[in-house]
């Protein structure tokens, strides 16, 4: 089976609808804490740990909102049919923030068009068409 590489357009498309759900969620906790006189800071941490275990579940157990709307799928490079796990996803999303767009320009000299994040995780990202 030949795999398909999503495009660096695919890959921005995906992650700009995945912020701007961070970007909502954030504004909708806020109203809402905003609503009570005294939250604990657990809910607090809670709230903001969920935030930032999006990716890394969403990865590790299916797709993103939207990877799954740019039909693309985070996959191990060693074998492309199975997904990566937790340990990985964490990983991933963890030298992505580190890196930020510099890890894209790694697409533009891998052949199987793998950004910084992907390399050190060991996953690829794949498109799937038949979603």
């Amino acid at each position: 089976m030949e795999n398909n590489y999503p495009s660096v357009l695919d890959r921005t498309k995906s992650t700009l609808i995945d912020t701007v759900l961070l970007i909502a969620c954030m504004l909708l906790f806020t109203d809402i804490l905003d609503m009570f006189k005294n939250v604990p800071n657990w809910i607090r941490a809670t709230l903001f740990i969920s935030l930032l275990m999006y990716e890394p579940i969403c990865t590790a157990f299916g797709a993103t909102l939207g990877n799954d709307k740019m039909k693309i799928r985070v996959r191990k490079n060693s074998d492309t049919t199975k997904r990566i796990n937790i340990f990985q996803a964490i990983i991933r999303y963890f030298f992505k923030i580190i890196f930020g767009w510099l890890s894209y320009i790694s697409i533009f000299i891998s052949p199987k068009s793998r950004t910084l994040h992907d390399v050190i995780s060991g996953s690829i990202m794949i498109k799937a068409e038949e979603l």
